[in-house]
Formats: C-alpha cells, sequence, structure tokens
C-alpha cells in the first residue's frame, strides 16, 4: 500500500483565536479558512500539554505527556535514549526534511538531530529584520515599551519586502518538495518563527489589520484570584502606562504575522499542487501554544499558566486522498499527542513505545464525532527544582535586565509563583491544580475568559471534586511508560554461574556461546538441566527373588 506524504506546518505561538474561521473578525487567514471549509478539519478546541515551546514540542513529537519523562524546561530536550514521529518515520522509510527551527533535540549532542532526520536544513542566508521608521522604538529602562515586546511596523528592501527566516524556510521546503526522492513517501517539518515576538511585521501585513474590528481585550483589572505568577510578570513587564490604542497596535500587528503565516502556508500548499503531491499528502497545520497579546495585561506567555489564550492552539488536518473527511470545524476537543497518533496512524506506522495520543482519524471522517471528554496541559516545577526556571538555567544572560523575557524569567524564581501546576479542562468547566500556592476552578459557560477563580466557592465544590478525581485518574493512567523492549535480569558471567555445575566440560563453549549470542536465559537454564543433571531415581529398587 502506498504511503502518504506527511506534511507538518508548525508556527510557533500562535492563538487558535488568530484565525478568522474561528470567530476573529479582525483576522485576515484567507488560505487556512478556505483549506478548513473545503478540505480540512478545524479543531476548535485543540490544546497544547505546554504552554512553553520545548516541552510543548517533546510531547506532541513523541505522544507524551511532559511529564511522563519530565519534559517540563526549556532547557531539557530529547536525547539518545529517546525518539520522535520524526526518527520512526525515517526508520519506515520516510524522506524527513525539517528546517532547524524546532525547539525538539539536544543540541550538545553531535549528530543527533541528523538521526532524527534524512535532510535538515539549517538555513541563516535571511538577513536580520530591518526595523522600521522608529530606530528604537524600545526606548530605555522603565518606557512604556521595554518589555512590551512591541517592535511595530519593519522597513522594506529595494525589492519591496522584507524577507525573514520563516521565509527562506519556506523556500527551502518548496525546493525539497521539488526535488525529493521519487522512491519515498516525504515527512516534511516546516517550524516556523512567527507568530512569535517580538510582535513585529512589514507591510501590507502592518496595515491589513482593521483595528477596529478588533475583539474586546481581557481585562486584568477585572480578574479575580488568578495566580501569583501573572502578578509578578505584570508587575515587572509595568505596562500600566499602556492605552487601549497601544494595545490594538500590538495586537494588530500579532495578528498582521498571523496573516503573513497564512500567506506562507498558501504557497506550501500550492508547491505541493504544483509537484503532484497534494491530494496525496496528509496536511497538518498547529502551534505550539499561544500567546498573551495584550490579554490580563501581560505579554508573552507564562511557562506555568493555563488560560485559553496560551493553551488552545490551531489544529486543521486534510487526510490524504481516499481517506474519508468532513470538512469544516468540529467542536470535538483534541490534544497535540493527538497528532502523533494521527501521523502514524494515516502513514500505517506503528508507533515503537507507548503512547496517549488518540488518532483523530474518525473525527475528521465525522466531525460530529467526540474525541475526548477533557484535555490536560502542565508546567511549572517543584520548590527545590530551580534548574528548572529559566532564570537560572540561562546563567549570566538571565540575569539580565536588559533581556525582554527578564519579567518571566525572574518571577519564575519565586517557589510558589513558579509551582508545578496542571490543567483538566472540560467543555464546561477548568479546573487548575499546583503543588503549592492556590488552585484555580473556573465556570466558563458564565466566564469565558477566565476572570473570576471559583476554587473556594461552595457551590462548586461536588464539581471540584468530581475533577480532581478525573485528574487522579489521569495522573495514574499516564505517569510512566515501560518500553517494549525487554532486559536480561542476569548478565552472561550470571547466567554461566547458574548452568556450569551441569555442564560437562566437553560441553562447555558451546554452551557459552549460546549465551554470549543472547540466548533466552531461562530457556538455556531449564535445557542445561535436563541435557546434563544427573537422571534421579523415581522408584524404589527391586528386590531379588
Amino acid at each position: 500500500m502506498k504511503r502518504p506524504h506527511i506534511i507538518i506546518f508548525n508556527p510557533d505561538q500562535m492563538r487558535a483565536d488568530s484565525l478568522a474561521h474561528l470567530g476573529n473578525p479582525a483576522a485576515i487567514t484567507p488560505n487556512l479558512d478556505a483549506f478548513a471549509r473545503t478540505q480540512a478539519v478545524s479543531f476548535e478546541n485543540a490544546y497544547c500539554q505546554n504552554p512553553v515551546c520545548v516541552p510543548s514540542r517533546c510531547s506532541f513529537t513523541t505522544g507524551l505527556y511532559p511529564h511522563v519523562r519530565g519534559h517540563r524546561t526549556m532547557s531539557y530536550l530529547l536525547r539518545e535514549e529517546e525518539t520522535s514521529i520524526f526518527e520512526e518515520l525515517k526508520q519506515a522509510g520516510y524522506h524527513v526534511w525539517m528546517n532547524a527551527r524546532n525547539d525538539l533535540v539536544a543540541g550538545q549532542i553531535p549528530g543527533l538531530l541528523e538521526r532524527h532526520a534524512s535532510e535538515v536544513y539549517y538555513g541563516g542566508g535571511a538577513s536580520a529584520a530591518a526595523p522600521g521608521p522608529e530606530k528604537n522604538l524600545r526606548g530605555q529602562p522603565g518606557s512604556k515599551e521595554y518589555y512590551s515586546m512591541f517592535g511595530g511596523r519593519l522597513a522594506l528592501d529595494a525589492e519591496g519586502r522584507n524577507y525573514n527566516s520563516d521565509e527562506e524556510d519556506v523556500d527551502a521546503a518548496i525546493e525539497c518538495i521539488r526535488t525529493r526522492p521519487q522512491d519515498q513517501p516525504l515527512c516534511l517539518f516546516v517550524g516556523l518563527v512567527y507568530p512569535h515576538p517580538p510582535y513585529q511585521v512589514e507591510e501590507p501585513y502592518y496595515s491589513a489589520i482593521d483595528r477596529t474590528k478588533l475583539p474586546g481585550r481581557v481585562r486584568w483589572e477585572e480578574d479575580e484570584g488568578k495566580a501569583k505568577i501573572e502578578g509578578l510578570i505584570r508587575k515587572n513587564q509595568a505596562l500600566d502606562a499602556y492605552t487601549e490604542a497601544d494595545w490594538d497596535e500590538l495586537r494588530a500587528c500579532y495578528l498582521g504575522m498571523c496573516m503573513k503565516v497564512d500567506a506562507l502556508f498558501g504557497r506550501l500548499c500550492q508547491a505541493l499542487k504544483d509537484a503532484g503531491i497534494y491530494d496525496d499528502s496528509a496536511i497538518f497545520f498547529f502551534s505550539d501554544h499561544g500567546d498573551y497579546t495584550g490579554d490580563h495585561g501581560l505579554v508573552e506567555k507564562a511557562q506555568n499558566c493555563f488560560e485559553d489564550c496560551l493553551t488552545r492552539v490551531p489544529l486543521l488536518i486534510k487526510p490524504p486522498k481516499g481517506e474519508a473527511v468532513d470538512p469544516g470545524v468540529t467542536r470535538s476537543m483534541a490534544e497535540l499527542v493527538d497528532f502523533y497518533a494521527t501521523a502514524m496512524d494515516y502513514a500505517g506506522v506503528q508507533p515503537g513505545h507507548t503512547h496517549f495520543g488518540q488518532s483523530l482519524r474518525p473525527v475528521i471522517a465525522d466531525r460530529s464525532r467526540q474525541n475526548r471528554e477533557f484535555v490536560c496541559c502542565e508546567g511549572g516545577r517543584l520548590p527545590e527544582e530551580v534548574h528548572c526556571d529559566e532564570f537560572h538555567a540561562n546563567g549570566p544572560r538571565g540575569t539580565m535586565t536588559m533581556s525582554p523575557y527578564w519579567p518571566r524569567h525572574f518571577a519564575q524564581t519565586d517557589d510558589e509563583a513558579h509551582a508545578k501546576g496542571v490543567m483538566l479542562r472540560t467543555e464546561k468547566y477548568k479546573y487548575v491544580c499546583r503543588v503549592n500556592g492556590e488552585d484555580e476552578f473556573y465556570d466558563l459557560s458564565t466566564d469565558p475568559h477566565e476572570q473570576k477563580n471559583c476554587a473556594e466557592q461552595p457551590a462548586y465544590a461536588e464539581k471540584i471534586a468530581e475533577m480532581k478525581e478525573r485528574l487522579l485518574r489521569w495522573q495514574l493512567r499516564t505517569s510512566d511508560i515501560v518500553p517494549f523492549s525487554y532486559d536480561r535480569r542476569f548478565t552472561n558471567e550470571m547466567t554461566w554461574a547458574k548452568v556450569k555445575a551441569y555442564v560437562p566440560a566437553e560441553f562447555r563453549e558451546e554452551i557459552r556461546a549460546k549465551i554470549a549470542a543472547g540466548a533466552n536465559q531461562f530457556l538455556l537454564m531449564q535445557e542445561c538441566r535436563e541435557r546434563f543433571a544427573p537422571q534421579k531415581t523415581t522408584g524404589k529398587a527391586e528386590t531379588k527373588r
């Protein structure tokens, strides 16, 4: 059976509500909207498993939750003993192409990235983004823009464009599509930087977004009982002087970046069509996590906060030709670990390890099908795990207040604020449990923006107890995995010690060779006892008559 091509388009830090077909009246995403309307299923309720890059990617490429192997930090990536969907597809005969923007594989281990791919495009040919008319928009420490991540409108070059690394990587991916090996199915991973902050983009994207159509911002002044980490980051970012007009510019710039992502996705799809392999491709579009973008008075993200703006992500899937598809938007809940299960399912490749993804194939065939009753996301650290916070992990750089990430990094040094936590979300409720500090509970039917923490309200005690029970059983089911390969309980010398008393001298070389060749130790011991042990009499000696 011919295997489909697996195409993965992965923008960084893109909120689900940055797509027009998911309800944002200011968004301009025509390619993704048409894709969802006619050929793909768009999951309105898809959630990442960690709200920052590395843990999320280690999760969706393996089908494992971050807690299973401790991938909870930006500084613990996949190592030699771990595999990924890319390595598994490569071993199954796929030609795996990826750009180096993947935040996935430990960089200190020579050759490890290449083990996961047939071809890696490293880039480096694009120029740095040219600033716009305001040369130093950020200003001096203490100014309202200093930690805003706002870069504004970028300048154009002589050719009327601002050619960035994302465009370079998409061009390289298109070249791979054109020159790919004809005797292998293709797995193509394109990891973008956009729309990750700084919030900056060139024309025509910058001015294309109608500021008057922006949906209302979630205002932190109306929040009650929110996580401690948010208050510390907000204090450090010091954006109190930001006006609603300022926030509108920042949010419009972010949507302009998403508009550019949409355009790049359209180019890649056209290249697949030009090469005659679009129909034969399973195409996946999704982001690793979201972004505050002004909601709750914050920019960027937080490593142990779980609002929908951070955890709900775009997820669109087009199956290959011959597979059933019910195009449009589905409300069926999904997790990014389900990407792993679905891609492996379409590829017809059996995973080499236990995983927790659920193939979305049935939902893609029928959007009314339900996939999950709840979704989970996790982050944070234990108080003694100082090595898990980026302030210390980054050494001297982490202490520099000039870093635009300093507000978050420094807030993470507070043990209680950066407490390890996990979110469990159903369609109507969200519960967040933390090892230190306050838990959170939100009634999403009355509080869709998660502004009123009801964890201490007696009226919700029964529902909270129910969600705690679900969380306990989820943690129990997913707490670890056992490798498919078996270990030997004895070394070769231990096995020999157990059988040598039975083995005559003339057979010792034969038996030791079997041990060295990896013979089943228990069967070999049984064989030696039966072949060489003295025969025991089973009855009494006959009496002479």
